[in-house]
């Protein structure tokens, strides 16, 4: 009896201590600018690569994190609440406007981390980022996603980074030079300005590019702005492939004869203007539909299969 008492005193005693005991701290954010590495997810590669002018359509999912306090793919403290996404090959950190093309409804979320582990999702987003667009968690959207360049620049700008190390290379010496200035003919009006121009080159066109440059980053939590446009929902593809030339788009729709695939023509209507083919899935009116679509060209080896809507 005593024996059992002692050890019941024992483990309160345990459990008081590790009650008392310091907490961790939790860990801050590091952001930091970079591409990153090829990369394997979801049985799929992807390549990271800087690009200022993205614009896709496809689908959204929703970020199944359900708790804050991981670190993400670029140093950030992930958090649900705040509007943040995940992107399989853009740089990070970067700002996406992403357009709920079924609800018409418009937000700007900051990419900070990699995904969705699904390939047949364009976007995963966090919880508050999706509901603020209409998107519940488990669910799908049709979306278009376009990067927001100038902050996305500022971000790459301002934000250290490991990846791209610039070298110090040392100047050749320069000796002394002798200069004189002489005075222009009457008349030569046009030979002032352009000397102004060379002794300082910072003014007139190149102001705008300079403030630009300048610009201060967007702050790691978003403002909650949401707007509205025309809801524009489409029919879903998967889309494998454009090529120039038709015999080469007609040797993979045949390889993939099973699927049902189908040859597009796209321009070549004006003179000089090569047409080109696009090779596709559907259309589809589901996501489901979609995604098994999906999975068999995956199967069937064409890795640059995607779902996008049209």
């Amino acid at each position: 009896m005593r024996l059992a008492r002692f050890g019941l005193a024992a483990a309160l005693a345990a459990a008081v201590l590790a009650g008392c005991a310091p907490r961790p701290p939790a860990p801050t954010a590091q952001p930091r600018y970079m591409i990153g590495e090829p990369y394997q997810m979801g049985g799929l590669w992807s390549y990271p690569r800087e690009d200022f002018a993205l614009d896709q359509t496809g689908l959204a999912a929703v970020a199944a994190d359900a708790r804050a306090g991981r670190r993400t793919s670029n140093g950030e403290i992930y958090d649900p609440a705040v509007l943040t996404a995940a992107h399989r090959t853009l740089q990070l950190p970067a700002v996406l406007a992403v357009t709920n093309l079924e609800t018409g409804l418009r937000v700007e979320v900051r990419v900070n981390d990699r995904g969705p582990q699904n390939p047949g999702r364009v976007v995963a987003l966090s919880r508050r980022a999706a509901e603020l667009i209409g998107i519940r968690p488990g669910g799908t959207a049709q979306v278009r996603i376009e990067v927001v360049g100038e902050p996305s620049r500022a971000l790459a700008g301002g934000l250290p980074s490991t990846e791209a190390q610039t070298l110090e290379i040392a100047a050749a010496p320069v000796g002394a030079v002798g200069r004189e200035e002489l005075a222009p003919p009457p008349g030569a009006t046009q030979a002032t300005r352009l000397r102004q121009a060379r002794q300082f080159p910072g003014a007139g066109a190149s102001a705008g590019a300079t403030a630009a440059a300048t610009g201060s980053a967007p702050p790691l939590r978003l403002p909650e702005r949401v707007s509205r446009v025309p809801a524009r929902p489409g029919m879903l593809w998967v889309e494998l492939a454009t090529f120039s030339r038709r015999d080469m788009a007609d040797r993979q729709a045949a390889r993939l004869a099973g699927l049902l695939p189908r040859v597009d023509v796209l321009g070549g209507r004006g003179r000089g203007v090569q047409p080109s083919y696009r090779v596709r899935l559907g259309p589809f009116n589901a996501a489901a539909e979609a995604d098994r679509a999906l999975e068999g060209t995956l199967r069937a080896g064409v890795s640059e299969a995607r779902i996008l809507v049209d």
